[in-house]
């Protein structure tokens, strides 16, 4: 029998505001195999960034399970999961959050800094992945001298510097021009063909979607339509 890569059974994130009780992801059934791009879609408000935000083990869930590759990350207490974080989740941001005063090889490099690794080892695997985004002659430029396009390449190649098995992304080309966000998507999808990387979007735009694998609908935390293939 096929175990898949993730599996939701009731994931449900709630909490409290004022006197109501909000409820973001309302007992969310779904399984996802490993290799997939899924893009998540849905209004604001419908639950898509919560679910990706308990995926990359950023938040944690008010009741059911949540297993990645096998392991309940529900069950793990912070320490634990911010290590498991660290060993298997590569996260990119709409905004890119690079830090302005490092430049673009330094910003690459600081997650392999909480890591047993040495100078040399550290130099190829950020060189490898500056080389994957296409940014090897800018590895020392600031943030502040790159397009955007440029900046969330770099942020790209810092979420795959340590080789994580899953990469997850929060409106990647939200911030980004057409052109330039044509270019992020088609290097998502090299990661996502060619490294096999387990990749889950959020994304307003149907155009992004396409790009994807797969697409899951999200209306008020539940899943309104199953996954379909996107081409």
């Amino acid at each position: 029998m096929k175990v898949a890569f993730i599996e939701c059974a009731s994931l449900t994130r709630e909490y409290t505001r004022g006197e109501n009780k909000i409820r973001p992801l309302d007992q969310l059934d779904l399984s996802i195999d490993r290799g997939t791009f899924l893009a998540l879609m849905g209004p604001s408000g419908s639950g898509k960034t919560t679910l990706l935000n308990l995926i990359a083990g950023i938040d944690s869930s008010t009741s059911g399970t949540l297993t990645i590759d096998g392991e309940d990350i529900g069950r793990m207490n912070r320490g634990k999961l911010a290590e498991w974080r660290a060993a298997h989740v590569g996260y990119i941001f709409q905004l890119y959050n690079l830090v302005p005063v490092l430049t673009a090889y330094e910003n690459v490099e600081l997650p392999l800094l909480l890591k047993p690794l040495s100078r040399r080892d550290r130099h190829e695997r950020v060189a490898h992945a500056l080389q994957l985004v296409g940014l090897a002659d800018r590895s020392d430029h600031f943030p502040r001298q790159l397009s955007g396009g440029q900046e969330q390449r770099v942020a790209i190649a810092r979420a795959i510097v340590g080789d994580p098995t899953l990469i997850v992304a929060d409106e990647p080309t939200g911030d980004l021009d057409k052109s330039s966000a044509g270019q992020i998507m088609d290097l998502l999808v090299r990661l996502n063909e060619e490294l096999g990387k387990t990749l889950i979007m959020v994304t307003h735009d149907p155009g992004c979607a396409h790009y994807a694998s797969q697409t899951l609908h999200l209306e008020k935390g539940r899943l309104v339509e199953q996954p379909v293939a996107a081409h």
